[in-house]
């Protein structure tokens, strides 16, 4: 059996699973239950209609995990600082528990609040695995649209088109 959104019988190969309130087994007898319909039969005003739903769902979705993640993190910061207190209390760095290992490890972390000398030092001590391996898309896509016929050896892209749908107001 299809699916249906916002009552419109969609296919249900390449769909994620069923979700509640946005998909909704088809039910008007008009969609011709049990057909699999191609999508290229929906006019574009009723795509637009399937899109917006279900970026709204997932939106909604996306909110409410945040907000029950953010109480949850905040918990466990609550926890892991008396977990803390508690290894430094004892001079510990490991506590042996019946309900599981507690260990305390140092996270150091680096940056520097000044580029210019920072890549000066990398350069003099040949040091460039200080940096991460990844490119600044937005400052690479703008290095390109101003200079078009210089690009460094190895560079790799890959575009493709993707669709915005903004709701009519």
């Amino acid at each position: 059996m299809g699916l249906a959104v916002c009552g419109l019988k969609l296919p249900q190969q390449g769909l994620a699973p069923p979700i509640d309130v946005v998909y909704l087994p088809a039910s008007d007898p008009a969609l011709n239950e049990g057909a699999n319909m191609d999508l290229t039969d929906f006019p574009a005003d009723k795509l637009a209609e399937i899109y917006i739903k279900i970026r709204d769902k997932r939106d909604k979705l996306k909110a409410e995990y945040e907000e029950q993640h953010k109480v949850l993190q905040e918990q466990l910061d609550i926890v892991e600082a008396e977990m803390l207190e508690l290894c430094r209390e004892n001079g510990a760095d490991s506590i042996k528990t019946p309900a599981g290992l507690i260990m305390r490890r140092v996270d150091t972390r680096f940056w520097t609040n000044d580029w210019d000398s920072f890549y000066e030092f990398v350069n003099e001590h040949d040091a460039y695995a200080l940096f991460e391996k990844r490119i600044h898309q937005g400052n690479m896509k703008q290095f390109m649209e101003e200079n078009p016929d210089l690009l460094p050896k190895g560079l790799m892209s890959d575009s493709k088109y993707k669709i915005t749908v903004r709701r009519s107001k």
